[in-house]
């Protein structure tokens, strides 16, 4: 039934094709999920709800399929302007990786969540994409550690393995590019929701700025380094948002994780952030803000998103609005 309504609606684009969209329009997001070590289940609701809820961005989700259907799994990425991986297992069918990376190089976005960076240690445009992975075999094969010392980020060629993480606990994010726009107008220092604390993740790091630490801890296991929590990426004329927060739904409920979540996505798609700035007292270093999704306001009146700079050739006809709960079917 799945199947047939996609095709229905595939067919509807095609005939109301009209071009790019217009300045106005919210921001198209695909999630990708099905398979996943952590509960993509209860996540990608979380997900959606924190973007879609603000009223800048229309969400669609791609599941990918089990069995003998995950080699037809191709979503329809070249409609999106953003999309955001909540996925880590069986290395995508070719054609859906040719469309993904085609998608970054030629200016689309991406947003990398959590374990979505433990995925496909092989493949080499993947990780040069997301900048750090971890786990899946990972080593110093794979590239560098990148860690905060001394006021300054720095490359560790140590050997050893790539990815780790201690005890789940609240931890303080510390913005390291307070000029950049997805941090800009954020507290310098706040408080996270209860969460793992990714440490030793490693990769080409090419073309990657850290925006935010958080100090691991050696009490609860980490590594005793200032490990990235956020990043970006530039992946020819694409930007990519690489966020390590998001281990459960719980931690999805802190506030940091949905406003950067926010302003990452947006940066992602347009290259710049028009959501508010965020105080302290909404977002504190001593105690960490929790918000039930469905109690994020919706952008102001007058909102606008700003013009896209995903190419032309890129951006066909708009993506019918999928309704909320309805997933995307592969052809």
């Amino acid at each position: 039934m799945l199947r047939l309504f996609s095709r229905a609606i595939a067919l509807a684009a095609i005939l109301l094709a009209v071009g790019p969209l217009a300045a106005g329009d919210p921001i198209r997001v695909l999630i990708i999920d099905g398979r996943n070590n952590h509960d993509w289940r209860s996540t990608t609701p979380v997900l959606e709800a924190v973007l879609e809820n603000t009223g800048r961005f229309a969400v669609d989700v791609a599941t990918a399929p089990d069995g003998q259907d995950f080699a037809g799994f191709r979503p329809d990425i070249p409609r999106y302007d953003v999309v955001l991986s909540n996925y880590n297992g069986e290395l995508w069918p070719e054609e859906t990786r040719k469309a993904f990376v085609e998608h970054v190089r030629s200016g689309g976005g991406a947003v990398i969540v959590h374990a979505a960076n433990n995925a496909f240690p092989e493949w080499e445009e993947w990780n040069e994409i997301i900048g750090l992975g971890g786990w899946g075999g990972r080593t110093e094969k794979h590239g560098p550690y990148v860690r905060f010392r001394e006021g300054e980020v720095v490359r560790d060629d140590s050997p050893g393995r790539g990815g780790s993480h201690g005890r789940q606990h609240e931890y303080v994010v510390v913005s390291r590019a307070p000029d950049h726009p997805i941090v800009a107008g954020l507290p310098e220092k706040w408080m996270h929701a209860r969460d793992e604390l990714y440490d030793r993740l490693r990769g080409p790091a090419k073309r990657l700025e850290v925006l935010a630490t958080a100090w691991s801890d050696p009490e609860t296991g980490g590594s005793g380094e200032h490990e990235p929590i956020l990043m970006t990426i530039e992946y020819g004329k694409g930007r990519v948002f690489h966020t390590v927060l998001g281990d459960n739904a719980g931690s999805m409920k802190g506030v940091g994780f949905q406003v950067t979540l926010q302003r990452g996505t947006e940066w992602a798609a347009t290259g710049e952030v028009t959501s508010p700035a965020v105080s302290a007292e909404e977002l504190p270093a001593d105690r960490a803000a929790h918000r039930d999704p469905d109690d994020i306001p919706p952008a102001g009146d007058g909102w606008v998103a700003p013009p896209r700079t995903v190419p032309t050739s890129i951006m066909t006809a708009q993506a019918p609005r999928l309704p909320r709960g309805v997933r995307q079917a592969s052809s």
